[in-house]
């Protein structure tokens, strides 16, 4: 490894400079801050660990990546507790990173051998998972709308559904214990720094749809459901989204009081058999949003 000259370590010189040698390369540390050309072999399996659901909320770690997503994540408050990123992106990033957050300067080759991605974005950042799994007061579900997803498992579509959540207002998403993690790498990434905004939690749906107020408006769209353009749409409630190949469940249809149908046009012709979850929520969360806008 070629060793920094002086006056290149200089601008993140605020305290000390030290040299530290471990095995064939040499790490700079000036508080918390390190300059190395290579990431070691166990923070490498550390972070390619992460990529398995069973290890992410063991150690209640996310993986975010890219410049965007990184970002957005800082600028709503999450404080990482590692970033690993080039000297551009350092040099170029105008929040305020802790004390405590551990600060790895790589290059664009190092990083490609951390990232989950097939082109790395600058930066990597590891934060910790959000604890939003206690459940929401009847009145919440009174004077808000909120998404239910029913087993959906797809990370594209999970993510996109997020990213539409938050576009369309909807600060919240309620998800069966069944539907694919919000923070594996490539919900994550879907949601392109959406997932900082919206809270995720994982219920027993049955069990929270069964325990609210009879009069609490429960949407699902079903094909034998009205149609969504003619029928009158509260402000609050709940919207239920199904399984990308299965719907609704069986056990959860029971418990929708407002069926709601997105029609074909025209209505007469033979048409897709069915719609994308994630296109079907926006149209859904589109109307709402028209009708009580």
């Amino acid at each position: 490894m070629q060793i920094p000259k002086r006056n290149q370590l200089q601008r993140y010189k605020k305290k000390t400079t030290y040299r530290k040698k471990t095995g064939s390369k040499h790490i700079y540390t000036e508080n918390n801050l390190y300059l190395c050309s290579m990431i070691s072999k166990n923070k490498l399996k550390y972070i390619h660990s992460l990529e398995q659901k069973k290890n992410r909320h063991k150690e209640g770690i996310f993986i975010a990546e890219g410049i965007k997503i990184v970002n957005e994540l800082l600028c709503a408050g999450f404080i990482p507790r590692c970033l690993i990123g080039t000297e551009l992106w350092f040099d170029s990033i105008q929040h305020k990173i802790s004390c405590e957050t551990e600060k790895i300067i790589v290059s664009e080759d190092e990083l490609r051998k951390a990232s989950f991605l097939q082109h790395p974005q600058q930066v990597m950042g590891l934060f910790s998972i959000p604890n939003h799994n206690d459940l929401l007061s009847d009145d919440y579900y009174r004077n808000n709308l909120c998404l239910v997803l029913d087993n959906v498992q797809d990370p594209g579509n999970l993510g996109t559904i997020i990213r539409i959540a938050d576009w369309f207002g909807i600060t919240t998403i309620i998800c069966s214990r069944e539907t694919v993690d919000a923070y594996s790498p490539k919900v994550v990434q879907a949601t392109m720094g959406s997932i900082a905004r919206v809270r995720i939690i994982y219920t027993d749906l049955n069990s929270l749809l069964s325990s609210l107020p009879s009069d609490t408006p429960v949407y699902g769209t079903l094909l034998d459901g009205e149609n969504i353009y003619s029928t009158a749409l509260s402000e609050n409630g709940l919207i239920i989204m199904g399984n990308e190949g299965n719907g609704i469940s069986a056990s959860i249809r029971p418990l929708i009081n407002r069926k709601l149908l997105i029609p074909p046009y025209p209505a007469e012709t033979n048409t897709a058999e069915s719609l994308n979850v994630a296109i079907a929520t926006a149209i859904t969360v589109a109307e709402f949003r028209r009708r009580n806008g």
